[in-house]
């Protein structure tokens, strides 16, 4: 029996890459994202049974009509991965437009819930399933504008951790994969759209590439079940820690 994989934000970068990856291995997948356009030109790419869903992981209601309308053969989910996720502004938390907040809790952590609570029952009753939710490095490295983007993947990192403690003893894996500095659309949808931003994030570096990451998803996810990997953390090769901020002549 074929294995299936639920693909939130599917549309573009690690979302499409990870389709593709699992698509490779020989599984169906259930493909989401809010573009149907999209949606159809990847799902023309797969090769194995897909279906897909445009679907908007923030709405609750839809998330978990989606997941009970899947057709019979793409139920029991065995894989979600929870990849819809954006930044939104660098402003500093003084200048943040609270809107753009509200879209980076809404999708970040509710659209993460919603769907990781709608597909769980199905992975229960099946006795076997994965949660592979992709974090960010700014979970734990915080920078300066990063405010809440790095606070809704802090929240990703500890919900991960406190779902493996839940499902341990229903045979529930749960693995966060937090990626640095990485080119796909996030960039330029954090200075919404503003494209010369966006490439300046990139100049004169080689960053990750969405199918680095989807080759981290698909690798844990097909651990032999005695391993459950809890958490991957990919910098760019280019990338790495910074000093303390000092600032002098504060009063």
């Amino acid at each position: 029996m074929a294995k299936t994989a639920f693909i939130t934000g599917a549309t573009s970068g690690f979302g499409r890459a990870t389709a593709k990856r699992f698509d490779a291995e020989g599984w169906q997948t259930v493909i989401s994202g809010r573009r149907g356009e999209r949606l159809d030109s990847l799902k023309a790419e797969l090769t194995n049974p897909s279906h897909s869903i445009v679907l908007d992981v923030r709405d609750s209601d839809a998330v978990n009509a989606a997941v009970k309308a899947l057709p019979a053969s793409f139920a029991p989910i065995d894989v979600l991965v929870n990849n819809a996720g954006l930044a939104v502004g660098l402003e500093g938390a003084d200048e943040a437009d609270i809107a753009d907040w509200d879209l980076m809790v809404d999708t970040n952590i509710k659209g993460l819930m919603y769907c990781t609570r709608a597909v769980l029952p199905q992975m229960v009753a099946n006795g076997y399933g994965h949660v592979v939710n992709i974090g960010s490095i700014a979970g734990a490295w915080p920078y300066p504008g990063g405010n809440v983007y790095g606070a809704t993947k802090a929240f990703v990192r500890q919900f991960s951790l406190n779902l493996r403690a839940d499902l341990v003893g229903k045979n529930i894996h749960v693995t966060d994969v937090e990626p640095g500095l990485a080119e796909t659309e996030f960039s330029e949808i954090r200075f919404k759209g503003d494209k010369d931003k966006a490439a300046a994030v990139y100049n004169d570096v080689d960053p990750i590439r969405p199918d680095d990451v989807a080759d981290a998803v698909f690798w844990a996810a097909s651990r032999p079940k005695n391993i459950n990997v809890n958490r991957i953390e990919i910098m760019a090769g280019a990338q790495a820690f910074s000093p303390l901020a000092v600032v002098r002549g504060l009063k």
